[in-house]
């Protein structure tokens, strides 16, 4: 089926495409998708800008199209969409279990860091000054343990 014909339908039955089921391509829009596309069959005959469908849109189509073609290529379509839903479920899931990881990888690293952290004060030096041991002479002076004791004359 032409494009021509397409639009044509979609014309006649503007009212069963709203906003959110189909909208036309701003020049920009159609230009970085006529360079994102190398082997465009397209290649600048279209004059008007083109027309993308939502999903919903999609649908829509397959009531105002009647060609055989037309309902193999919306139901191709639907088929895509469908596949699409399911992978980005896939990746819901997957990124719930990321989540999931990153909150128990919070937890663990509070607890090396606490282990970290015990290590480092068992290595640091006490912070009491230690009761010395031995007797020291000052002057004329002895000293046991901190105690001082005159000597005997």
């Amino acid at each position: 089926m032409p494009a021509k014909v397409l639009i044509q339908a979609v014309k006649r039955n503007r009212n069963r495409f709203p906003e959110d089921f189909m909208f036309q391509l701003s020049r920009e829009e159609f230009a970085n998708l006529k360079s994102q596309i190398v082997t465009s069959s397209w290649g600048g005959l279209r004059r008007a800008l083109p027309y993308a469908f939502t999903e919903q849109g999609v649908a829509m189509l397959s009531s105002v199209l009647r060609s055989e073609r037309a309902v193999r290529v919306n139901i191709a379509i639907m088929r895509a969409f469908v596949g699409l839903r399911r992978l980005l479920a896939t990746n819901e899931v997957l990124a719930r279990k990321l989540a999931e990881l990153e909150r128990r990888l919070e937890g663990h690293d509070h607890a090396i860091k606490s282990l970290f952290d015990a290590i480092r004060e068992l290595m640091a030096p006490s912070a009491k000054p230690r009761r010395e041991i031995g007797f020291h002479t000052v002057g004329r002076e002895a000293t046991h343990g901190g105690t001082t004791k005159s000597k005997r004359k």
